[in-house]
């Protein structure tokens, strides 16, 4: 447990006083080390101008690469590879399948990037995608499970917490039982798990595909995603990118090689700035000695007093909602409570309106919350609920 470190936060929360910012689970605001980052981007790249790139993959990968492995106890950091966005690892990914439709199996709860993708693949005939409804979320676990065990299926896409609902999936390791390079390859989708909760992967790290990125709980911005990629999983993506034909590498004999690590999905061409921000983002939070694990505990803490007031009746219609994933003891959680209602869209405006940035997914308004905030900042935000609900 610690408490809000605002003193981390002062640029950015310096230029809108009087905000609250409540969607740390969103766009979470960039620390004062983030803006350190970018310019020590500006001033390397032109410092080292053609030499650029040298200083990149022997310095700034690397150290990306191994905070991810060290945060996700992976067991190697050369099994983490870096993009602008986890749309563009899809894509590699399924590239990488050899027979088409591709038969896969996902939910009904996965983020845009996916749900639209998977959606048009079926339009163009190259995939048949089975989805497993969330709802009841009590059985979800087993029910997902159990369409996995039955088999036929060439790829196994899940969130380990889905986006909207902010419900966690912990069934990993019986969906890693089931992986194997001939297929099925399983991909998790961690973006609202990596940095949010203390995430193990070190028992599946050999056997599942797991995408993340810095633009949430890494505090990092835009462009920082990666991937971590199995041994021996999809080895010749057919979408590929030139930064990959650099390393140790392998492929037939006069024909197109690639890297035998993670290194295999690299793109090409890409703006760095947002490795740097993330770097300087975990030096920050080492230096300060917080780990995933304490601000957790702090966001559970204030999210525990914001529940609380709503079960009261002291933060106006939000009682009227249903809340989709309670604080309920210390099991491993979102970092962000949603509630459903038909209004949630108009509530938002009126927050919005009165100075609160929370968010909507459909019916659903979510509010995270994060090291920038305090019990005075959550004790606004009921009084503003109060008053504007």
């Amino acid at each position: 447990m610690t408490g809000a470190r605002k003193d981390l936060f002062s640029r950015a929360l310096s230029l809108d006083p009087e905000r609250l910012h409540f969607a740390a689970h969103s766009h979470h605001l960039w620390p004062d080390a983030s803006f350190d980052g970018q310019v020590q981007t500006w001033a390397e790249a032109n410092r080292h101008a053609d030499r650029k790139w040298d200083l990149v993959f022997a310095d700034v990968i690397p150290e990306a690469q191994a905070q991810v492995a060290r945060e996700l106890n992976l067991p190697s950091p050369d099994t983490v590879v870096f993009a602008p966005n986890t749309h563009d690892f899809l894509l590699r990914l399924f590239s990488g399948f050899e027979r088409k439709p591709v038969r896969i199996l996902s939910t009904d709860g996965e983020f845009h990037s996916f749900r639209r993708q998977g959606q048009r693949w079926e339009e163009a005939g190259e995939a048949v995608v089975t989805r497993v409804a969330l709802q009841p979320f009590e059985t979800f676990a087993d029910r997902f499970v159990a369409a996995a065990q039955a088999g036929g299926f060439d790829w196994i896409v899940v969130s380990q917490v889905f986006f909207r609902s902010g419900q966690l999936f912990d069934r990993l390791a019986d969906l890693a039982a089931l992986a194997d390079p001939a297929g099925p390859w399983v991909l998790v989708d961690g973006y609202h798990g990596f940095m949010a909760t203390p995430t193990d992967l070190s028992g599946v790290a050999e056997r599942l595909f797991y995408v993340a990125g810095g633009y949430k709980y890494a505090m990092a911005g835009e462009g920082a995603c990666f991937l971590h990629a199995p041994p021996g999983f999809c080895p010749r993506p057919v979408t590929t990118g030139w930064f990959a034909e650099f390393g140790d590498l392998e492929g037939p004999p006069g024909g197109v090689q690639y890297r035998t690590d993670a290194g295999r999905f690299w793109g090409a061409t890409f703006d760095v700035s947002p490795l740097y921000r993330f770097n300087a983002v975990r030096r920050m939070l080492d230096e300060a000695g917080l780990t995933t694990d304490a601000v957790a505990g702090h966001a559970r803490s204030l999210m525990r007093r914001f529940q609380q007031a709503v079960e009261a009746g002291e933060a106006g219609r939000l009682a009227a909602a249903e809340l989709i994933n309670p604080v309920a003891g210390e099991a491993p959680r979102a970092r962000f409570l949603a509630f459903r209602h038909a209004e949630a869209p108009a509530w938002r405006k009126r927050l919005i309106d009165a100075g609160v940035v929370a968010d909507v997914r459909d019916d659903v308004i979510r509010f995270g919350f994060g090291l920038y905030q305090d019990e005075a900042d959550v004790d606004r935000l009921i009084g503003v609920c109060k008053r504007v609900l």
